[in-house]
C-alpha cells in the first residue's frame, strides 16, 4: 500500500525588495512577482525519494492566496499526486501560531499521514517555527534542520545537520521533519507530466471547511504576536568610485576612514 506522504510548501516573493503594509506589518503579496519557497524545493525531492523507495503517494499542501496555485502546479509537476490550497481572506496576515493553526485544520481534513516534510524555513518569514508548531499541534514528534531521512517499518531514521556535527534521532510514525538545503538535488518539473495535470487540479479549503471554524482563531485575528512598526531597509544611494594605483587607493580608502571615526589612527 506505500506511505502516505505530505509536503507543506509556501509561495513566497521573488524579489529582495517586497512593499510592506506599515500599518499592518504584512507584505503587499498582490502583483509582486512570486516562486516556491527554495527551502520547500528540498522537502518536495525528499519526499519523492520516499515514495520512490516505498511506494504510496505525496500530497502537498499551501497557504496563501489564489496565486499559490502556481507554486502548487509546478510541485504536481515535479511529481506529486495531489494538491491542496488552502486559502481564505481570514487567514490573511497570520503569524506562526495561525499560521500553523490553519494548515493543523487542513491536514485533519486531508487525513493521516506517515511523513509530513516541511522546508527548514521560509526567505519571506524565516522563523523556521511553523513546521515545529505544526508538528505540536498535530501531536507528532518532529526533527529540524534534517540532511537525510530513512523509513525503517514504523520508525524514522533521520540525520540532523549542526553545520561542524551531526545528530542522528529515531522518530516513530507519524512524525513531521523539516528540511534542511542542499539535503538532496530536487529535480526539475517534468514538460511531460506538465501536459498530463491541470492548474484546475489543485484543490482549495477555505475556513468553512473546517471543524473548528472560529475566526478568532486564524489570520491576524489569531494571532497572538503583533507587528509593532515595519519599514524597509534604507538603502545607501551616495557612493564614491575610487581609480587609480593601488597606492592612491589604500591612501584614499584610509582617508575616508578616518573621516567616517571607523577608525582611530
Amino acid at each position: 500500500m506505500g506511505l502516505r506522504i505530505l509536503a507543506c510548501i509556501k509561495q513566497v516573493p521573488a524579489a529582495a525588495t517586497v512593499e510592506m503594509d506599515e500599518g499592518t506589518g504584512v507584505l503587499k503579496r498582490e502583483g509582486a512577482a512570486a516562486k516556491m519557497n527554495p527551502y520547500d524545493l528540498y522537502a518536495l525531492e525528499m519526499a519523492f525519494t520516499i515514495r520512490e523507495k516505498h511506494g504510496g503517494g505525496v500530497d502537498v499542501l499551501s497557504m496563501g492566496p489564489p496565486a499559490a496555485k502556481s507554486a502548487l502546479f509546478e510541485a504536481l509537476c515535479m511529481g506529486a499526486d495531489t494538491a491542496c490550497l488552502l486559502s481564505d481572506n481570514r487567514f490573511a496576515g497570520a503569524d506562526v501560531l495561525a499560521t500553523s493553526r490553519a494548515l493543523a485544520g487542513a491536514v485533519r481534513l486531508m487525513g493521516n499521514y506517515d511523513p509530513i516534510v516541511c522546508g527548514k524555513q521560509t526567505t519571506d518569514g524565516d522563523t523556521a517555527q511553523v513546521g515545529p508548531a505544526l508538528a505540536e499541534l498535530l501531536g507528532m514528534q518532529h526533527a529540524s534542520y534534517v540532511q537525510t531521512l530513512c523509513i525503517e517499518g514504523n520508525m524514522a531514521h533521520t540525520t540532523i545537520s549542526f553545520g561542524d556535527g551531526e545528530l542522528e534521532q529515531l522518530l516513530p510514525l507519524p512524525c513531521l521533519v523539516t528540511v534542511e538545503k542542499d539535503a538532496n538535488t530536487p529535480r526539475l518539473p517534468s514538460y511531460r507530466r506538465s501536459k498530463s495535470v491541470n492548474i484546475e487540479d489543485v484543490k482549495t479549503l477555505t475556513l468553512d471547511d473546517f471543524e473548528d471554524a472560529d475566526e478568532c482563531r486564524y489570520g491576524l485575528a489569531g494571532s497572538p504576536t503583533q507587528v509593532e512598526r515595519i519599514f524597509p531597509p534604507e538603502s545607501g544611494a551616495d557612493k564614491e568610485i575610487l581609480r587609480g594605483d593601488a597606492g592612491y587607493l589604500a591612501e584614499r580608502a584610509a582617508g575616508i576612514l578616518r573621516a567616517g571615526k571607523f577608525v582611530k589612527y
